[in-house]
């Protein structure tokens, strides 16, 4: 999940607890796990991509990669790259200015 890499900075200080952060793109990357997009309303100030696929050791912080491919931001200590998607979700609508939103489920449907 991308947002726009000056909003980058204040989306991460709001997290409790945060897995790696790439930057590429003009973008800042967060690694959640896969379907994290179900059930969210993403607000329009991120882009969920599918198809990363952590491999390989943990990434370490670096400045820039000469080959022009993204910049690790922030590698966690603990190993886990993920970052919470409800967590996150709640801090990009925080630097967003607007209310976290969920779907609505259509309770006549069976429920």
């Amino acid at each position: 999940m991308g947002v726009a890499e000056r909003y980058g900075p204040a989306v991460m200080e709001r997290l409790p607890r945060v897995g790696c952060v790439l930057a590429a793109g003009g973008r800042w990357w967060w690694i959640v796990p896969s379907q994290s997009d179900i059930g969210v309303n993403w607000p329009a100030a991120a882009v969920y991509a599918t198809g990363a696929v952590p491999a390989g050791p943990p990434l370490r912080r670096r400045t820039g990669r000469e080959d022009g491919g993204p910049r690790v931001v922030h590698s966690p200590d603990d190993g886990v790259p993920y970052t919470h998607p409800l967590l996150l979700h709640i801090a990009v609508c925080a630097v967003a200015g607007i209310s976290p939103a969920w779907p609505r489920e259509d309770r006549r449907s069976g429920s």
